[in-house]
C-alpha cells in the first residue's frame, strides 16, 4: 500500500500538540498535586520536582540526533509509547512503600521522553506543511496544546478527587456562610467529648461544627497567624503533622545575603529615590482576612494497623475563602478520639454575602491516582495507535544517509555551528530574546497587581473575581487571538503582519497602564481590558512562533527549531526573575510605564529583520 505523503492537516495536528501537552503538565503539575496527597511534605515536592523540568531546559542539547537518527514520525510514535510506558510505570509504583523515589525517577524519564517527542513533533510540523499552512494551524496547534493544559489540570484532577471520594469513608462536608455581618468568637480550646451514640458499625467522620458563619472583617495580621499557629501546634500535639511536613512548611529566617547588603537594597533604595512612586508601600500590609477554626474527628478507632487519611478541599463555591493551615491528616488507633483543627480564612479584600463548601474525602488515594496515571497511560497508547495511521509520511522525513559514530559526532557539530552561522545570526538571536521583554516583565506581575489591594496600588479583587476575570475572560481571548493571528499570516504571510503583531504586544500592554492610573473598580471594565491584553498577546505571539519557525528553516531545521525555543525560555525567564522586585521599587503605575518603555526593545528588534515576503501566503499552482 502506497503510502500518503500528505494528509488533511486537522487530521492529525489537533491530536498531536494535545499529545504534546498532557505529559507536559502530568510531570509539572498533576505530579506535585499527586504527592501532595499522598502526604509528601512542601520541602521535598518543591525540591525534586523543580528538577524535573530540566530536560524540557536542555533538549537543544540532543535534538541533533532527532533530525539524523530515524524519522521525526519514527520519534513521534516511540516517544508516545515511552510516555505511555512511563506513565503506566508510575501507576504501578504509587503503592510501593519507596513510592516517592521510584516515580520520582520515572517522571524524570517520562520528561525526557516528552521533551523529545516536543522536538520531533515541532519538526514533523515543519516538515508536513508548506509555509502557508504553517501560518495557517499555528493557532490551532497552540489551542489545542492549552486543551490539554486545562484538561490536564481540570479533569484529570476531577477523576483523581472522584475515585479518592467514592473509596473510602463517607466525605465530611463543611460548609462556610460569609458576609459583613457575620461571624463568631474563635474558640481555641479542646472541644467536648464524642457523644455515646457515634459509635455505631461504621466508621464516619465528624465535623465541629458543620457550619460556619465567617465576618468579612480584616484582622490585624498577628491574629491570624497566632490561630493559624495555634491549629498547627495542636494538630502537631494530636499526630496529625508528620515533622518532615511542618519543616516543608516553616520558613526558616536567613541572614541578609551578600547580594541583597551590596547590590539589590542600595540598588532599589536609589530606583525608590528617584523613580518611584511618592509613598510607595515596600511591604505588604499587616491586616489580613478574617479567620476561624473548626474540628473534624473520627466516629471509632480504625482496625488494628490501619489508618484513615482525610484530606480538605474547596468542593463548591467561592475562591475567596479558603483553608488557611494544614489539609491532609491521618488518622490511625493512637489520635482517632482527637480533634484535627481546620483553619478556614477570608480574602481580606471579601466584602459581600458569600459562600462556599468543602469536603475531606478519605478514599484509597493511592489506588485513586494509580488508576488516573493508567487513564492517562491508555490514552497515549490510542495516540500512538492513532498517529501510527494518521501522521503522514512527508518526503523530506528522512534520516541522514550514513549513520556512522563520525557522522553523528560531524553532524552533531554542524548542527549547532550552522545555527551561529545563519545569515543575520546577531539580529536573529536578539529577536529571540527581546520580542517578548515587555510582556515577560507583564505576565509575572498581572495577577498580584489585580489582587493586591487599593492601598499598594493593586485593584483589590477577590481571588474568586481572579479566576474569573484573567483564567475565564483572559485565556479564552488569547486563544481567540492566537487563532485570528495564524489565518491573518496564512493570507498575507509572516513579513506583512510582523509588525502589526509586534504592534498588538505593545499597544493592548498599555491596557495594564490604564488601569494603573485608573483604578476603575468596574468588573465589566477590567475584564474588557485583561480580554484585550490577553488578545494582543495571542495575537501578537502568532509572529513569534512563525519567526523560530522561519529562521529554523533550512537542513537541520528541528535541532535548529529547538534552539530557537531555548532563546525564547532565556527571553522569558531572565526579565521575569527581576520583575517583582523592580515592581516592589517603582509602584504598580510606574512598573507599567516602565514595560511600555521597554516595549521599545522589541520594537527596534523588529525593525531589524528581513524576512522572506512569501514566507507563510498560500502558493498559487500554476
Amino acid at each position: 500500500m502506497k503510502k500518503k505523503t500528505t494528509r488533511n492537516p486537522w487530521a492529525w495536528i489537533p491530536t498531536l500538540y494535545f499529545a504534546e501537552g498532557i505529559p507536559y503538565i502530568a510531570v509539572m503539575t498533576i505530579s506535585v498535586i499527586m504527592y501532595k496527597r499522598l502526604g509528601i511534605s512542601n520541602a521535598d515536592i518543591a525540591l525534586y520536582t523543580s528538577w524535573l523540568y530540566l530536560p524540557w531546559v536542555i533538549k537543544p542539547f540532543w535534538s541533533p540526533f532527532v533530525d539524523i537518527l530515524k524519522t521525526k514520525r519514527w520519534w513521534i510514535l516511540v516517544m508516545q509509547l515511552f510516555i505511555g510506558a512511563g506513565l503506566a510505570g508510575v501507576a504501578f509504583l504509587i503503592p510501593v512503600p519507596f513510592f516517592f523515589r521510584a516515580t520520582l525517577a520515572v517522571f524524570w524519564l517520562v520528561a525526557f521522553s516528552s521533551a523529545t517527542h516536543d522536538i520531533a513533533a515541532d519538526g514533523f510540523y515543519m516538515l508536513a506543511l508548506d509555509s502557508h499552512n504553517q501560518a495557517l494551524y499555528v493557532g490551532i496547534r497552540s489551542t489545542f496544546y492549552r486543551i490539554a493544559s486545562i484538561m490536564g489540570q481540570g479533569v484529570l484532577i476531577i477523576v483523581a478527587g472522584f475515585l479518592e471520594s467514592h473509596t473510602g469513608l463517607p466525605p465530611v462536608i463543611l460548609e462556610v456562610d460569609a458576609g459583613p455581618g457575620k461571624g463568631a468568637p474563635v474558640v481555641m480550646e479542646a472541644p467536648p467529648a464524642l457523644p455515646g451514640d457515634m459509635t455505631g458499625e461504621e466508621s464516619f467522620f465528624i465535623a465541629f461544627p458543620s457550619k460556619i458563619e465567617l465576618g468579612t472583617r480584616t484582622i490585624p495580621g498577628d491574629s491570624a497567624a497566632g490561630i493559624r499557629k495555634f491549629a498547627l501546634e495542636q494538630n502537631r500535639l494530636n499526630g496529625f503533622v508528620k515533622p518532615q511536613q511542618e519543616a516543608g512548611r516553616q520558613a526558616e529566617e536567613k541572614q541578609e545575603s551578600w547580594w541583597s547588603g551590596h547590590i539589590s537594597g542600595p540598588l532599589g533604595a536609589w530606583i525608590r529615590r528617584n523613580f518611584g512612586e511618592p509613598g510607595t508601600p515596600t511591604a505588604a500590609t499587616a491586616a489580613s482576612g478574617n479567620t476561624t477554626l473548626a474540628h473534624i474527628r473520627l466516629s471509632k478507632p480504625p482496625a488494628p494497623g490501619e489508618s484513615h487519611v482525610l484530606v480538605m478541599h474547596l468542593d463548591k463555591g467561592d475562591k475567596s475563602i479558603s483553608l488557611a493551615g494544614d489539609d491532609r491528616f491521618e488518622f490511625t488507633t493512637e489520635n482517632w478520639d482527637k480533634p484535627a483543627w481546620i483553619v478556614l480564612q477570608a480574602d481580606p479584600k471579601l466584602d459581600k454575602n458569600t459562600a462556599a463548601v468543602f469536603r475531606g474525602t478519605s478514599g484509597n488515594i493511592p489506588m485513586a491516582w494509580s488508576i488516573t496515571f493508567f487513564i492517562m497511560a491508555g490514552l497515549f497508547i490510542a495516540f500512538f495507535l492513532y498517529h501510527r495511521f494518521a501522521l503522514p509520511y512527508p518526503v523530506s522525513d528522512k534520516p541522514s544517509a550514513e549513520v556512522t559514530a563520525k557522522n553523528i559526532a560531524r553532524e552533531f557539530v554542524t548542527a549547532f555551528s550552522t545555527f551561529f552561522r545563519k545569515k543575520q545570526v546577531a539580529a536573529g538571536i536578539f529577536f529571540m530574546l527581546t520580542y517578548r521583554f515587555a510582556e515577560a516583565q507583564l505576565l509575572k506581575l498581572v495577577t498580584p497587581f489585580l489582587l493586591d489591594t487599593r492601598d499598594v496600588g493593586g485593584l483589590g479583587l477577590t481571588t474568586g473575581e481572579v479566576g474569573l476575570v484573567y483564567g475565564t475572560v483572559g485565556i479564552l481571548s488569547l486563544t481567540v487571538g492566537g487563532i485570528i493571528g495564524g489565518i491573518v499570516a496564512a493570507k498575507g504571510g509572516l513579513r506583512k503582519w510582523l509588525w502589526p503583531m509586534a504592534l498588538s504586544m505593545i499597544l493592548t500592554a498599555a491596557t495594564f497602564l490604564y488601569l494603573a492610573y485608573a483604578m476603575p473598580d468596574n468588573l465589566l471594565i477590567i475584564n474588557l481590558c485583561v480580554g484585550l491584553e490577553q488578545f494582543g498577546y495571542g495575537f501578537g505571539f502568532t509572529a513569534y512562533m512563525l519567526y523560530l519557525i522561519y529562521y529554523a528553516e533550512g537542513e537541520f531545521k528541528t535541532s535548529h527549531y529547538a534552539i530557537c525555543t531555548a532563546f525564547m525560555a532565556l527571553g522569558m525567564m531572565v526579565p521575569g526573575m527581576f520583575a517583582g522586585w523592580l515592581q516592589e521599587q517603582l509602584g504598580y503605575q510606574h512598573f507599567f510605564l516602565w514595560v511600555m518603555i521597554c516595549s521599545i526593545i522589541p520594537l527596534i528588534a523588529t525593525s531589524l529583520q528581513k524576512i522572506d515576503p512569501e514566507f507563510g501566503k498560500k502558493k498559487l499552482k500554476n
